[in-house]
Formats: C-alpha cells, structure tokens, sequence
C-alpha cells in the first residue's frame, strides 16, 4: 500500500508540475506576442521618420538651389556696373532702416 501512495504521489506532482509549466508557457506565449507588436510598432514609427527626412532633405536640397541662385544674380549684379552698385547699397540701407523701424514699432507695442 505504501506503493501506490508513493505512486499518486508522484503522479499528483507530475501533474502539478505540468500545469505550472502550461502556465508558464502561456505567460511566455503573451510576452513574445507583446514584444513582437512592440517591434512592429517600433518599426512603423522608424519608417514614418525616414519618410519625414527624406522630405526634409529635399526641402533643404530645393532651399540651397534656390538660394544658390540668388546669390549668384546678387553677384553678377554686384559686378557689373557703378550704377547697380549704387541701387545695390540703395536696396541694403533701406532694408536696414526698414528693421529698425519695425523694431522700434514692435518694442512700442508691447509696453
């Protein structure tokens, strides 16, 4: 008799021991399913931000064209003649002025 206790004994455990395991295998089963969706997440928002400098990046590039332009005609204008030279310094003041003031009206506004 004493053998067949040893024996239930044995089989409750392994029984036990089973179930735990199920359990385990379970939690496990959630964590990987929660970190696979964390991956994919993670991956959704790096390919949005390499979309976004992509088009950051051709903004610039069309900004550095654009500008690249202007200072070539500022130049060429810069060099041709005493005449563009003096509408040049004309235009240079007058924006200078023209900063001032707004800066004196703006300073007024707040106070």
């Amino acid at each position: 008799m004493a053998d067949w206790t040893r024996g239930q004994s044995a089989d409750v455990v392994e029984e036990i021991l089973d179930q735990e395991n199920k359990r385990m295998s379970d939690s496990l089963a959630s964590k990987v399913t929660r970190l696979k969706s964390l991956a994919l997440d993670i991956d959704r928002d790096a390919e949005d931000q390499n979309r976004y400098l992509d088009g950051m990046d051709s903004d610039f590039t069309s900004m550095t064209s654009l500008l690249t332009g202007s200072v070539k005609r500022f130049s060429t204008m810069a060099r041709s003649g005493r005449d563009n030279r003096k509408l040049l310094c004309g235009v240079a003041v007058g924006l200078i002025v023209a900063f001032f003031i707004l800066s004196y009206l703006l300073s007024r506004a707040r106070t």
